[in-house]
């Protein structure tokens, strides 16, 4: 993979091997603070490729935290720290010498909130693009077009490329916003509630978007919408008190689950 130049210079023998397994991330002893307040404690957990793994558990339970610390958003946030290893195509990606830039864009994240650029359709994924060195007016329609095309947008937008995004429903932004990610080529997508204020219809159409997109992408989805995991999700991680409590198949966490704490909150008896 590219990342073991545009991320960082040193390669670490320690973990090749990695590169043989199925897993697309390997995370090990995984604890975030924020100052004194430890948000994730020892998490544990591995990523397998091409499929989608849900982060569930009550509000403030550490899993937005976590999924953050995957390409260093928390970095952002002062007073943040991490300690453990994120292992991603051989290398720690805690380790102080990451290119966070580069990380950023072959690890891909879409918000809670859909956040277009005040700018045109055209241009919130042509900005980021030009971002990375990419000029060519015939490269950037094509990736523009391939982008939208990627997350089922550009037959309801293509007509209007050149008004502003933000005259685009919420539904509608989000999936812009998945479609500007999706042009950086990342390896892995992030997606913290990408649904969750969208009405009803607008986020059928994002889950099926999100299982379109798990055959050329590994996504971790963060929800508090139990039905969603349960839908679209290959496995599942159930976070509480900053722990991850039980982490297998979304089928047996929700059918037959190991942990006792576990089947309560699934249940709806406590969170």
């Amino acid at each position: 993979m590219a990342v073991k130049t545009r991320v960082y210079q040193e390669k670490n023998i320690a973990y090749q091997n990695d590169q043989e397994k199925n897993n697309i991330l390997e995370i090990d002893d995984l604890s975030i603070f924020y100052g004194e307040n430890q948000a994730v404690k020892h998490a544990g957990l591995n990523i397998e490729k091409n499929a989608i793994t849900a982060l569930v558990g009550p509000s403030g339970c550490g899993k937005s935290t976590f999924l953050r610390s995957i390409n260093r958003m928390n970095d952002l946030i002062a007073g943040a720290r991490s300690e453990g290893r994120i292992i991603y195509d051989g290398v720690n990606l805690l380790a102080s010498n990451i290119n966070t830039i580069a990380l950023r864009k072959e690890i891909g994240m879409v918000f809670q909130k859909p956040n277009p650029f005040p700018k045109s359709i055209y241009n919130n994924i042509a900005h980021a693009l030009k971002f990375y060195g990419i000029r060519g007016k015939r490269q950037l329609d094509q990736m523009v077009e391939e982008s939208l095309k990627k997350a089922a947008l550009w037959d309801e937008v293509k007509d209007r490329l050149h008004q502003s995004a933000l005259s685009l429903s919420g539904g509608q932004q989000q999936r812009l916003c998945i479609a500007r990610t999706l042009a950086m080529e990342p390896n892995l997508l992030l997606l913290d509630e990408p649904s969750s204020a969208l009405d009803p219809i607008s986020n059928a159409k994002v889950e099926e978007l999100i299982l379109q997109l798990k055959e050329d992408y590994s996504i971790i989805i963060v929800t508090h919408n139990m039905q969603q995991a349960s839908r679209i999700s290959d496995y599942t991680a159930f976070f509480l008190n900053g722990e991850v409590i039980e982490y297998d198949h979304t089928k047996k966490i929700f059918t037959n689950p190991s942990e006792q704490k576990t089947e309560e909150y699934i249940s709806g008896r406590f969170g």
